[in-house]
């Protein structure tokens, strides 16, 4: 295993993304020992960041999380969000006050059944909370010892300066992939020159990148990719095809389509930890070997400039509580 830095936490270069063990994904109703046992499989193979949120689930992926890592808490970085789930009563969708970070943090300690979270994300920025605000009151916990360090979630660079300014921001956890590059709007400039690490999700691009959904068949009726734009009206069959300029040069280089991904990502930083999602010990295997590859120049290259994907990698609907395209839009003048 390989470690990197997060600004001044130390975690494994590839995490493991939980959620798809408990939440919203084909396969995350299989038995919970399952799940514990890639969990486990991850922490012998030396993977110390493991991601996790209370909507998740809800709440349930974080039990599990807790479960798994019983006795081995001191090995690892455990990473959980707020501000999705409102526990004081207001309309939502999102809720950064001070009072519900407070009622959030204290249910994620109980259900990974831990004292302190390493990482604690803001889920989405919430617009009605000014960030000051909302990372005064994450310093406060930071001071009574329940967390440890202050992330953000598809927040754009305004809110990341701001945010910043009040207190270190120690990593901005945003979607990006080989087929997703919203952090090129200048956001990922703005955290090297900040010296805030980066978090990658959805590496694989909720598993297209993998090669291995060739169908819609293969996932469950209540599978949320069903209602992703890459998925549907005919773009998945699109985006196969779009594919193939990945798969040659994951041929070229030898290895899988995960790995080809995954060693692009990695080539970009040293201080980005991507976490794909897995509830397979064989396919967390593969995606690790990833730390092995050496791409070419050439093939960086060639990554850089693959064609993206038919369809956005979110409902519009969805799309609305990014922070980052919400910026993007304002500049745009929309």
């Amino acid at each position: 295993m390989k470690y990197i830095k997060l600004r001044d936490l130390t975690v494994s270069a590839i995490g493991l993304g939980c959620m798809g063990m408990s939440h919203i994904y084909t396969g995350h109703r299989q038995a919970e020992k399952d799940s514990i046992r890639t969990i486990h499989r991850a922490v012998e193979l030396g993977v110390t960041h493991f991601d996790s949120a209370e909507i998740y689930g809800p709440y349930k992926n974080e039990v599990l999380l807790g479960k798994a890592l019983k006795g081995r808490r001191d090995q690892v970085v455990v990473t959980s969000k707020f501000g999705m789930v409102s526990h004081v009563g207001n309309a939502g969708p999102l809720d950064s006050s001070a009072e519900n970070i407070r009622a959030a943090v204290e249910g994620s300690l109980t259900r990974l059944d831990t004292d302190y979270i390493d990482l604690y994300y803001q889920h989405r920025v919430d617009k009605s909370v000014p960030i000051e605000e909302v990372i005064g009151t994450l310093k406060e916990l930071i001071a009574e010892g329940k967390i440890r360090h202050i992330g953000l979630s598809e927040a754009g660079p305004d809110i990341i300066r701001r945010a910043n300014s009040v207190h270190p921001i120690t990593a901005l956890q945003s979607e990006y992939s080989l087929w997703t590059r919203d952090g090129d709007d200048g956001t990922l400039e703005l955290l090297k020159e900040l010296g805030i690490g980066f978090v990658p999700y959805s590496p694989l691009g909720r598993g297209l990148l993998t090669g291995r959904i060739r169908s819609l068949d293969q996932l469950d009726k209540d599978d949320w990719r069903l209602s992703n734009p890459r998925f549907m009206n005919g773009a998945l069959e699109k985006n196969l095809l779009v594919l193939e300029e990945v798969e040659a040069v994951a041929e070229e280089a030898g290895v899988t389509l995960s790995q080809v991904a995954l060693a692009w990502l990695l080539s970009k930083g040293d201080d980005w930890s991507p976490i794909p999602g897995t509830i397979r010990i064989s396919h967390l295997e593969e995606d690790l070997l990833a730390l092995d590859v050496k791409l070419t120049p050439e093939q960086v290259v060639a990554l850089d400039n693959v064609t993206q994907p038919v369809g956005d990698h979110h409902t519009a609907s969805q799309m609305k509580i990014f922070d980052r395209v919400n910026t993007l839009k304002d500049q745009r003048g929309n």
